[in-house]
C-alpha cells in the first residue's frame, strides 16, 4: 500500500491489522483480521458494519487504546504500532476519540471546566485566565455557552453531553479523531444536530475523521469514503458515491436494504439481511459472510477472498463479485 510518487500520502494507512483476544478454554476471539484501508488528510472515512463486526475494536486499536496483535498503522509516516509507550505519548495529542455513550464517558463528579481542563493538562496548557478562555472557546466551538462550564454533566441533555465530549476531544487540537458511533445513543431528532456539528467542525478545522457507525444512511451523509466490515474483515471499501450507487458485495447490498427509505414509492433493490452474525470465536471458513449469503457456493467455504480492485479506489472481497454484477 505504498503511495504513488507525486501524490500526497494518507494521514493514516492501515496494513494487515489484526486483533485477537484470548477466551476461555484456550480459544481465541478473532475480532479483527487482516484489515487494510487508508484515511486521506482532511477527509472522513466511515467504518460500517453490524454489532460484532469489529469496527469499534479496529478504531480503538488504531489509537492503541487496545494493543494490536499484528499489522501496521502508518500515521503521518510513522508506524505507531512499533513505537514504545514513551514515544507513543507524543502522538496522543494528535489522535483523539469521541466515545459512543455521552452519559458514561463524562465524570459525573466533575464540572465541565474540570473535564475540559484535564484534556488541557495533558498537553501542558497554562492555567489561569488563558485556561478559562480556552474552555470558553471550546464550549462556543460546539454550540454551548460559557456559563455551562460551571455545571455538572447531569445538568445537560444527551446531545449537549455529546457536544462536551466532542469539545474534550478537540481540546488538544488533534489531527485525527475516531468518532465511535457518536450519535447512536441519541434521539433521532438530536442526531442530525450532532452530525451537522461534526461536518462543520471537520471543514472548519481541517480534521481527519474515522467515523464508526452501523447506520449506512448516517455514513452516506458525512463520509467521503466507506469501509464495510463483517466479522472482523473488510468486505468492501471505496468512495461513498460508488459504494452507495454501485455496491458490489452481497453484505453491502444487504446493509443498504435495511436502511430507511424516506420515499414510500421507492422499491428496495436488494433483500435485507437475515439471521445473526456468527461467533468470532469460531468464524466460518473461507468467506466469513458465506453462512448468510444467498449467493454462496462451495468455493466460498474454501477461499478467503482478497480485496479486488474494481475501478477508482473501489475494492471488494468476494470471489463471485464479477458474475453477481452481471446479474444484479
Amino acid at each position: 500500500m505504498s503511495s504513488i510518487p507525486g501524490t500526497t500520502p494518507p494521514l493514516l494507512q492501515v496494513e494487515g491489522l489484526i486483533k485477537r483476544f484470548p477466551a476461555r478454554g484456550g480459544k481465541t476471539v478473532h475480532a479483527v483480521e487482516d484489515v487494510n484501508f487508508s484515511v486521506k488528510r482532511g477527509t472522513t472515512v466511515g467504518l460500517v458494519g453490524e454489532s460484532g463486526s469489529g469496527k469499534t475494536t479496529a478504531g480503538r486499536t488504531l489509537l492503541r487504546l487496545i494493543e494490536p496483535t499484528g499489522g501496521r498503522a502508518i500515521f503521518d509516516g510513522t508506524d505507531i504500532f512499533a513505537l514504545p509507550d514513551k514515544e507513543m505519548r507524543a502522538y496522543r495529542r494528535r489522535m483523539q476519540i469521541i466515545f459512543q455513550d455521552p452519559f458514561s464517558s463524562l465524570n459525573p463528579r466533575m464540572r465541565i471546566e474540570a473535564i475540559l481542563g484535564e484534556a488541557l493538562d495533558a498537553c501542558g496548557y497554562p492555567r489561569g485566565s488563558k485556561r478559562k478562555d480556552r474552555v470558553n472557546e471550546l464550549l462556543s466551538l460546539v454550540g454551548l455557552q460559557p456559563d455551562h462550564a460551571r455545571r455538572f454533566p447531569h445538568e445537560f441533555s444527551g446531545g449537549q453531553r455529546q457536544r462536551i465530549g466532542i469539545a474534550r476531544a478537540l481540546a488538544v487540537e488533534p489531527d485525527f479523531v475516531v468518532a465511535d458511533e457518536p450519535v447512536s445513543a441519541l434521539d433521532v431528532s438530536v442526531q442530525a444536530q450532532v452530525l451537522n456539528l461534526l461536518s462543520d467542525l471537520q471543514k472548519r478545522l481541517g480534521l481527519t475523521l474515522l467515523f464508526i457507525a452501523h447506520d449506512l444512511s448516517v455514513v452516506e451523509y458525512l463520509c467521503d469514503e466507506v469501509v464495510v466490515m463483517y466479522l472482523g474483515r473488510v468486505m468492501e471499501r471505496g468512495p461513498s458515491r460508488l459504494v452507495y450507487t454501485s455496491p458490489r458485495h452481497p453484505y453491502t447490498k444487504a446493509l443498504l436494504a435495511t436502511a430507511p427509505i424516506p420515499d414510500p414509492e421507492r422499491r428496495r433493490l436488494h433483500v435485507p439481511l437475515a439471521g445473526d452474525i456468527p461467533s468470532p470465536i469460531n468464524p466460518p471458513s473461507g468467506c466469513v459472510f458465506r453462512t448468510r449469503c444467498a449467493h454462496a457456493i462451495d468455493a466460498c467455504a474454501q477461499t478467503v477472498p482478497t480485496a479486488d480492485h474494481i475501478g477508482g479506489d473501489h475494492h471488494v472481497a468476494c470471489i463471485r463479485h464479477r458474475e453477481l454484477a452481471e446479474i444484479s
